[in-house]
């Protein structure tokens, strides 16, 4: 007969350990999901320390000690530069080269790193440039702001707290929420904003609130006149401008938003709403008030860890924000054109003649792009020299063949010296396949290289994609030092 029956009652004892095991679980379970799914400050209206906009308030476990650091011991003996033996070089390329897979118009340029002297020239002197036009803005925004710069994005109220203002402070990686400790570069989000919002709010006695933006940091049309009509329509890019989260692309979905700034303060609304902070109308463009002060906080990673993410995967619109914020910094006028000019200018800095090349853009998009491939090879050799270690993210951040990045399915064709070996940044459009960055030789001379073609007939993309990968491979299997 069943236990519990009501001939034969259950024991207390072993009702009362059954019921203990039960709340002991559902407190279990409670917890994950307090955690998780943020239960207390999202329905009790309570908030925590958070380790991502209070990481000073969130005091250490009990009882944790911590070893004094030791100063680390070097990982790598530093060794002589090698001599490049130029004819070794023309050997291993000639052939290549002149593929026909990879059309009329090639450029190939290599150098000696860190020194900066040709060793090998083929080709034309000015051609589409594609994404490897990244690398010059990565550097610039390096130059312009140093590579511990965070982009914040900020809230304002005026003391009567009736009305708060989401500014935008061009952080190009802002995201809508949390995103973990596993993704790299960390990103800020607008749930956190909205918590701290949220807070501040309930200290001051305020439940009720209007909410305007501002995304004024930036200025000039959102799409570059210079860039194909399809590109907004067909999801290639999204509109430019220093609020979004995202990078104006909703979540779960694959459309890029027309107005990603209005998306963005949406997400922000949201996000009070979830927090017990009644949103009053719809949130409108605006000013920040001349009394207004900061009431809540975020900041992106550094610039170097941004800058690394914009090279490593080729991020359009992540490249044109960096752009914008050379423009600012310099004190032109935030635009395509005034960002253009502010990247041309700090490349002048570093000695980098860009007088003959035509830049339009920060990422490369626009067919009009023209670039002498010098440019590219004596800014590695800016990159590598020692006295420039603050711009070091733009050669660490580019992609690794075979292993990392856009490079990370390649260099399965020609030598396999090349996996590891090559770090190149990618530039490819309709006709239009390159690589630009640095390869370390068989045995031990370094390289900068450039190889763009920007006539290749449509049916021979893959091929030709393919042959600038044994091209760079090559080099790397070259046994070219003098």
């Amino acid at each position: 007969m069943p236990q519990g029956d009501a001939r034969h009652p259950e024991p207390t004892g072993r009702r009362l350990r059954r019921v203990t095991s039960g709340l002991v679980v559902g407190l279990l379970v409670l917890a994950l999901a307090a955690h998780v799914f943020e239960i207390g400050p999202r329905w009790f209206g309570f908030d925590y320390p958070s380790p991502v906009d209070e990481p000073a308030e969130v005091a250490p476990p009990p009882g944790l000690t911590l070893p004094a650091a030791d100063d680390p011991e070097s990982v790598a003996v530093a060794v002589d530069e090698v001599a490049v033996d130029e004819e070794a070089v023309r050997a291993a390329l000639r052939r290549l080269v002149r593929a026909p897979v990879l059309g009329r118009r090639v450029a190939v340029r290599v150098t000696e790193l860190p020194d900066g002297d040709t060793v090998y020239r083929h080709g034309a002197d000015r051609v589409i440039p594609a994404s490897t036009l990244k690398i010059l803005t990565a550097a610039a925004a390096l130059h312009e702001l140093g590579p511990d710069h965070r982009f914040a994005t900020t809230v304002a109220a005026a003391p009567t707290l009736k009305r708060v203002v989401l500014v935008g402070g061009g952080d190009p990686l802002l995201a809508g929420r949390p995103r973990g400790q596993d993704v790299y570069p960390a990103r800020a989000d607008v749930d956190t904003l909205a918590r701290t919002t949220a807070r501040s709010l309930r200290d001051a006695g305020r439940t009720r609130v209007r909410v305007g933006f501002d995304d004024s940091l930036f200025s000039g049309p959102p799409v570059n006149p210079h860039w194909e009509p399809s590109y907004v329509p067909d999801n290639v890019v999204t509109p430019i401008g220093p609020l979004w989260v995202d990078e104006g692309i909703p979540e779960n979905d694959w459309r890029r938003s027309r107005e990603p700034a209005r998306a963005a303060v949406q997400a922000f609304v949201r996000a009070l709403e979830r927090r017990k902070v009644e949103v009053v109308g719809r949130p409108r463009r605006q000013a920040v008030p001349e009394d207004a002060n900061e009431i809540a906080r975020v900041e992106s990673a550094p610039l170097a860890q941004v800058a690394e993410h914009v090279l490593a995967v080729s991020d359009n619109e992540g490249a044109e924000v960096l752009a914008r914020h050379v423009a600012v910094a310099a004190g032109e006028t935030p635009s395509f054109g005034g960002a253009t000019r502010a990247v041309a200018d700090a490349l002048a800095d570093l000695g980098v003649d860009t007088a003959s090349d035509r830049i339009l853009d920060g990422s490369g998009l626009a067919r009009g792009n023209r670039l002498d491939p010098d440019t590219l090879t004596s800014l590695m050799t800016v990159l590598a020299g020692a006295e420039q270690a603050d711009l070091r993210a733009a050669l660490t951040g580019l992609p690794v063949a075979g292993f990392s990045g856009s490079l990370t399915y390649r260099f399965d064709e020609g030598d396999p010296a090349g996996e590891g070996a090559v770090r190149a940044k990618t530039g490819t459009l309709s006709r239009v396949s390159g690589l630009a960055g640095t390869v370390t030789t068989v045995d031990g001379a370094v390289l900068g290289f450039v190889i763009i073609a920007d006539r290749i007939r449509k049916p021979n993309t893959e091929e030709a994609r393919e042959r600038l990968d044994r091209i760079a491979a090559e080099l790397a299997a070259c046994a070219c030092a003098g």
